[in-house]
């Protein structure tokens, strides 16, 4: 994951919290996260290298629409991801705010 744009990371959380994701679907999902238009080719150009890089896995649902699923490497991405983001808000939490030496690697 630290190998991910912000972008390529959000398109992750969004394809795990989305029943039958899509590329419209997907792309529905960041406009309203962003509260903005979000570019489709930016979209599929980004699902296409998550794909490539074994984070998603790409199945066609008929000739037009392709649905997108994580991968077991992209699950165990995300909860590392979450879990030092919490071990990061536990450390301001507790008056802490010096980044720990790990943080500029998970970026």
């Amino acid at each position: 994951m630290k190998d991910l744009t912000a972008f390529q990371r959000d398109l992750l959380y969004v394809i795990a919290s989305l029943d039958d994701p899509y590329g419209l679907g997907i792309k529905e999902e960041l406009e309203s996260y962003y509260d903005d238009d979000v570019n489709t080719g930016r979209v599929y150009q980004n699902l296409g290298k998550l794909v490539d890089s074994g984070y998603v896995q790409k199945d066609a649902i008929d000739k037009r629409t392709n649905s997108y699923t994580l991968t077991a490497s992209a699950t165990t991405a995300i909860d590392d991801r979450q879990a030092w983001e919490s071990k990061q808000v536990r450390r301001i939490d507790a008056g802490d705010p010096t980044p720990s030496p790990e943080a500029e690697t998970h970026s």
